[in-house]
């Protein structure tokens, strides 16, 4: 649950439609707990939305590297399931976690994401790349879709062409081929 705020601010209800079979009452004795222990905080966003929030503390941003970590070690088991739903923020990160800077080279590009009401970038200079919400005032493409709909292109060589792409189509074509996920582990390895 705490990755789910690693990139900003949610409101209860985008947290629920994120985390598929979780219950109205679990979040709530899950983000209870995490409030108590300091990880996150509730607030209001300044009007006009005017509308309560959950937010990651900084010393819970803190651990956004071991999330990293954490996901790069579950995406090794043999048991993970990549047709599994995602969230946003979850496909965002996976793209920090498995971005492979040999694989980018000298590309330098910031790709926008739009899924449904959601934005996000990815920007690539330097063989780094930085994800976050929203999306910057240039961006070489724009990508429309669903996070599940961007997870094969990004992670089984689906053809780019799946995906709706407004502007440089090369640029996001380059952008979708710098991640490579880690080799499973054996089953009983």
């Amino acid at each position: 649950m705490l990755r789910e705020l690693m990139l900003g601010p949610r409101r209860f209800s985008d947290l629920k439609a994120d985390l598929p079979g979780i219950s109205a009452n679990v979040l709530t004795q899950r983000l209870t707990e995490l409030e108590q222990r300091g990880l996150i905080r509730r607030t209001k966003l300044p009007p006009p939305a005017s509308v309560q929030v959950y937010e990651a503390t900084r010393w819970a941003l803190d651990a956004g590297p071991i999330l990293c970590e954490l996901g790069r070690w579950a995406f090794r088991s043999p048991r993970h399931d990549p047709t599994q739903p995602v969230s946003a923020v979850a496909i965002m990160l996976s793209m920090q976690t498995n971005f492979d800077p040999k694989l980018a080279g000298d590309f330098s590009a910031a790709i926008g994401f739009r899924f449904g009401d959601s934005p996000y970038f990815a920007s690539v200079e330097g063989g780094k790349i930085e994800v976050g919400p929203g999306v910057p005032a240039r961006v070489e493409a724009m990508i429309n879709c669903s996070p599940d709909d961007l997870k094969p292109v990004l992670y089984a060589g689906a053809p780019v062409e799946d995906l709706d792409i407004k502007g440089d189509i090369e640029a996001a074509a380059r952008f979708v081929r710098l991640f490579s996920l880690p080799p499973k582990v054996e089953p009983g390895a």
